[in-house]
């Protein structure tokens, strides 16, 4: 279990995280916030880059800065800008991270095979990286997370510049890899790990607002989002009134998807909440400070 326990993280007079208290067993956890929220920041303390200014991170009981080495041999982690070598393949450059993780070199090829097969990278796994996309770089950086098979797997932005079918790719992996291991996705991209968080942790004004399932999460806005059609001109005055989630144009009226907490008209369709929904009401201008 991995535990943050009252933590704060400030830089002078400015808080970055305050008083965060999260619990983590094996399943898949997102951390879904818009950019700047302090997702990286937090991140950066799982993976001992940052150090709290108050309050401690326990891997089963124990400080992970007094673990040292012995917790950083248990983590996997994709940063969000991934460095590598351009003239390396990725079999070359696994081999030198494996190098360094302290891997005996058989357990490492045979532990790079499995792991350029699972991103399927196999067929190019000599080839020098200067000429991969940045989605097939993308998954190298996901195989030297998943190097030293790791128990508690960090993944900062990951799914950027793969393409829709890596997508899918890449979730069923996090899916099958969370079955023994903490899986921590820190995304603000909704439908990267709306089917396969088990918890979905959401921070704004520098807390934790939600740390649920997502049926739940969609439940905090139960009965408020509703979707109408409206006369292309009206839909200025509109957003003035509610809070917009979508708009499509068709046949020269706006299909409009929204959230109103109170006034409700014969012409509105109540709908189901998602978490895209909810993402966009707390991260709304109007509903967040500062």
């Amino acid at each position: 279990m991995l535990v943050v326990n009252n933590v704060s993280k400030k830089y002078g007079d400015f808080v970055a995280l305050e008083n965060i208290e999260l619990e983590f067993v094996n399943g898949v956890y997102a951390l879904l916030a818009p950019n700047g929220a302090g997702k990286t920041t937090l991140i950066k303390m799982i993976t001992t880059l940052l150090f709290p200014t108050s309050g401690e991170i326990l891997y089963d009981g124990t400080d992970i800065v007094t673990l040292d080495e012995e917790y950083r041999d248990l983590l996997g982690y994709l940063p969000q800008e991934f460095g590598y070598y351009k003239n390396y393949s990725p079999n070359k450059f696994l081999l030198y991270l494996a190098a360094l993780k302290g891997m005996k070199e058989r357990e490492a090829k045979n532990r790079i095979k499995e792991l350029l097969t699972l991103v399927a990278l196999e067929e190019v796994a000599d080839k020098k990286m200067k000429q991969f996309s940045g989605g097939m770089i993308q998954r190298v950086g996901i195989a030297q997370a998943l190097l030293n098979d790791p128990k508690v797997l960090v993944l900062d932005e990951p799914t950027a510049g793969l393409d829709p079918k890596e997508r899918v790719r890449f979730r069923n992996l996090l899916s099958d890899l969370s079955r023994d291991r903490i899986v921590i996705v820190s995304t603000h991209i909704v439908s990267d790990i709306e089917f396969i968080a088990n918890e979905v942790i959401m921070i704004k004004d520098h807390k934790v607002l939600y740390k649920d399932s997502i049926r739940n999460i969609c439940n905090t806005i139960q009965g408020k989002v509703f979707e109408t059609e409206i006369e292309f001109e009206e839909a200025r005055e509109f957003r003035k009134n509610h809070i917009a989630l979508s708009e499509k144009q068709e046949d020269g009226k706006m299909q409009i998807r929204f959230i109103s907490e109170v006034e409700k008209s014969p012409t509105w369709t109540q709908v189901t909440p998602n978490l895209e929904d909810v993402f966009l009401y707390e991260y709304n201008e109007s509903t967040t400070k500062g």
